[in-house]
C-alpha cells in the first residue's frame, strides 16, 4: 500500500501542515509578543518608582490580555496563566490597588524566557 492509502497518513499530513502554519504565525507575531512583554516590564518599573499612570496600567492590562490569548494559541499554557495573572494585577485602579512591582517583574521575566525558549 502506498502512503496515501495508509491509515492515519492524511492525519499526519494535516498535523504537519498545522504545525508549520503555527510556526510561521509564531515568527510573524514574535516581535509583537515581545513588545507586549516590554510593556509589562515598563509598567513594573513605573510601579516601583510610584509613577504608574492610568494609561500605563490600561496598556499593561491590554498587553497581558492579548498575551494570554496568543500564548495559549501556541500551546504555551504556562504563559497564558502568567499573562492572566498580570492582567488581573493591572485591572483598573478603581477595582484594584497598585500592583506589585516585584511580581510584575517576575511575570515579565518568566514570559520573556518562555517566549524566547519556544522552538
Amino acid at each position: 500500500m502506498d502512503s496515501l492509502h495508509q491509515p492515519g497518513s492524511g492525519q499526519n499530513a494535516n498535523q504537519d501542515a498545522l504545525k508549520q502554519a503555527l510556526d510561521r504565525m509564531w515568527i510573524q507575531f514574535l516581535p509583537l509578543m515581545m513588545e507586549r512583554v516590554g510593556i509589562l516590564e515598563t509598567t513594573a518599573v513605573a510601579v516601583a518608582a510610584n509613577h504608574l499612570s492610568t494609561e500605563q496600567r490600561e496598556a499593561a492590562h491590554g498587553a497581558a490580555h492579548k498575551l494570554a490569548g496568543a500564548l495559549g494559541t501556541f500551546g504555551l499554557n504556562e504563559g497564558t496563566l502568567l499573562a492572566r495573572e498580570a492582567e488581573s494585577l493591572c485591572l483598573s485602579d478603581a477595582v484594584r490597588p497598585v500592583p506589585s512591582a516585584e511580581r510584575l517583574t517576575q511575570i515579565a521575566t518568566e514570559l520573556r524566557i518562555l517566549i524566547e525558549s519556544r522552538k
